[in-house]
């Protein structure tokens, strides 16, 4: 799964939704209408943070009147749906946008009608709208700059990429061989398209096996791909402390494969286990819609005006400072804790960055199922 930098095109992802809110007049006080405007049904990325957006929007039930909309991959329905909520009463739209261009004509029309719009991990190019986004091109630097200092400066290294064509794609690919071509000894021998998904990418390197058996290999950069790599290492009969280095994006599974072996992890099985994995995960945060709709509030209410362009820090966790969690609340991952047990979740694809501390509102249940923090 991609997630794409400010202005690049949007990785079609997205999650269910639900029926517009009744017309009615445009709203000048609490509480406040505001929706959330999806592109299409997809991961489990996308799902989460809808369910981030929901959480946040319940804490603020008092203030927030909220609906949902999905669009699917169809720039047009997005357009009509946008349109539909500004003639709704919307005050306000968080947007995961289907493109980073064709929406702007709707959206300029809809800041003109007074509709604040706020967009999240897919930008778009109209200056009225409020975008937050992760930085691609440091994602794309920061882990072959780990990867090469991992292998000691020398290697064979296969590379996982996303999907072809899609801006988020390129510019990580690109960064990463910057990085790589500073390194007359690194070496990379074989270059396979994952298309962000773990069954792909364990496809695609076993292909690379067939001509490159592991031996010959001394680290995988991969967008997705390590959870499949280190299976694959397993089956071949891998020790954990023989495993290659990987990078990948900031699934559950992986995280809990880097723990120390000796890790004592509830619900673990087969890969899906502590391993010592010498790995990086990022990801970009689960929280940006949900902080999108905060700022959204916080500009209707008391007029506090967000940067319209702005980059979120880019979570990285390592072995280094990989940490369980013990239940997930916003205070714990406060605290530091990134990594969830089996038993909390079954799915090691799902996603795990979910604190900010600009958002106290939301922890482990809001990605669930929606649900917020308790008020104090």
């Amino acid at each position: 799964m991609s997630i794409l930098a400010k202005g690049a095109v949007a990785a079609l992802i997205g999650l269910g939704g639900t029926a517009l809110m009744a017309q009615g007049a445009e709203a000048k006080g609490p509480p406040y209408k505001i929706f959330l405007s999806m592109s299409y049904v997809g991961n489990d990325w996308q799902t989460e943070s809808g369910n981030i957006v929901a959480a946040m929007a319940k804490f603020y039930s008092d203030k927030v009147e909220f609906a949902t909309q999905v669009a699917g991959t169809n720039a047009q329905a997005q357009i009509q749906q946008i349109n539909a909520m500004v003639q709704s009463g919307a005050d306000a739209i968080v947007m995961f946008p289907i493109s980073p261009t064709a929406l702007n004509a709707t959206i300029k029309a809809a800041c003109a009608k007074g509709v604040k719009i706020f967009t999240y991990e897919a930008a778009v190019t109209e200056p009225c709208a409020y975008n937050l986004t992760i930085d691609e091109a440091e994602m794309g630097t920061k882990t072959a700059e780990w990867l090469v200092k991992e292998i000691g400066g020398k290697g064979n290294i296969v590379m996982v990429t996303g999907v072809p064509g899609t801006s988020t794609d390129t510019i990580r690919n690109q960064s990463a061989m910057k990085v790589f071509a500073q390194h007359p000894d690194v070496k990379i021998i074989a270059t396979v398209n994952g298309m962000w998904s773990q069954a792909t990418a364990r496809s695609e390197l076993s292909k690379v096996i067939a001509t490159h058996p592991w031996s010959e290999i001394n680290g995988v950069w991969a967008q997705v791909g390590c959870m499949a790599a280190a299976m694959m290492q397993d089956e071949a009969g891998i020790a954990d402390k023989d495993k290659v280095p990987c990078t990948d994006e900031a699934f559950n599974g992986v995280r809990i494969q880097m723990l120390p072996a000796s890790t004592e992890v509830e619900g673990a099985s087969g890969a899906y286990r502590a391993m010592g994995l010498r790995a990086m995960s990022y990801g970009a945060p689960l929280y940006q819609g949900g902080l999108q709709l905060k700022r959204a509030l916080e500009l209707l209410e008391n007029g506090k005006e967000p940067p319209h362009d702005a980059f979120v820090p880019l979570p990285i966790v390592t072995p280094e400072n990989v940490k369980l969690c013990k239940g997930g609340s916003w205070q714990e991952l406060a605290d530091g804790c990134n990594t969830f047990t089996p038993k909390q979740v079954s799915n090691p694809a799902w996603f795990t960055e979910i604190y900010s501390a600009e958002t106290p509102e939301i922890g482990f249940n809001a990605a669930v199922d929606g649900t917020p923090e308790q008020k104090k």
